[in-house]
């Protein structure tokens, strides 16, 4: 495992940026499932990991997960994930 090459402050300014909410994939993903009727509820907190969509009359839950961080530094992932 490689140091971390910045200051504490700066790397705690770079993970504040990081959202967690309301991304563009989840965004995609809400917006096409409301077209097609589905309703459901967001990041509901009395469930664990607290998932972004939760169809409670279904029983059923999705956890939308956008590209990993690590495509900007590795070129083979980059090129999947433009």
């Amino acid at each position: 495992m490689s140091a971390d090459t910045v200051t504490p402050a700066t790397r705690s300014r770079m993970m504040t940026a990081v959202k967690g909410k309301n991304t563009k994939p989840e965004l995609a993903i809400r917006s096409a499932l409301h077209r097609r009727g589905f309703r459901f509820r967001l990041h509901r907190k009395n469930l664990p990991g607290r998932p972004d969509l939760v169809f409670a009359g279904r029983g059923a839950v999705i956890f939308v997960h956008g590209v990993c961080s690590g495509s900007v530094q590795n070129p083979t992932l980059r090129n999947i994930f433009p």
